[in-house]
This record gives structure tokens, C-alpha cells and sequence, in this order.
């Protein structure tokens, strides 16, 4: 069983026992989470597809930490100007516990 979901603005194929990471979520550590933007549901070939939700389904999970993904280094440079210019970059991320999918 499976259901697509629509979390801070992007879409996670979720799955039960599953950990995800998401852009910040607001909630402390160990709080409850419901996701109501389901977009499809599959129990073992049942597919239900959403217009443009399921009604009725839900996405239950736990919030386990906050946490800061990966370095990323943005590196800007016009050839033969002696412009160079670097940044970094880290996201701050959710990590999610998908706990059970209902509908």
C-alpha cells in the first residue's frame, strides 16, 4: 500500500515505516503530523485517484528531527575579469516518520 502526497509543496511517494525528508516542517520533535493532500491511494491494485484530492484519505506521521542537508557551494565567475564569487548554502530539512496511510 502506497499513496502519493503533497507535502510543503512538493510530492512524496509515501509508504508505511517510511523516513522522508522535507523542507522545514513548524512543530517540535516527536509531534503528531496529518496529511490531508493525498493524491492517489493504492491498496494492492485498488487505485484511487484524487480530483485533485482523495476525499476522505489521510497521510498520519511523526516528526523525528530537524535537521540541515548537504553542503552545496554555488560558484560564480566571468572569464578573464578577476570576478569570482562563492557561497554556501545548506537546507534546512524535517526528517518525517510515516506512521499509517487511511482512507
Amino acid at each position: 500500500m502506497y499513496a502519493i502526497v503533497e507535502i510543503a509543496g512538493q510530492q512524496f511517494k509515501v509508504e508505511k515505516d517510511l523516513f522522508l525528508y522535507t523542507h522545514r516542517l513548524a512543530g517540535e520533535e516527536g509531534a503528531a503530523l496529518v496529511f490531508d493532500k493525498v493524491l492517489l491511494v493504492d491498496n494492492d491494485g485498488d487505485i484511487k485517484i484524487g480530483l485533485p484530492t482523495v476525499a476522505g484519505a489521510t497521510v498520519t506521521g511523526k516528526i523525528l528531527a530537524h535537521v540541515r542537508g548537504e553542503k552545496v557551494i554555488v560558484f560564480k565567475k566571468k572569464r578573464r575579469k578577476g570576478y569570482q564569487k562563492q557561497n554556501g548554502h545548506r537546507q534546512n530539512l524535517t526528517k518525517v516518520l510515516i506512521e499509517g496511510i487511511s482512507f
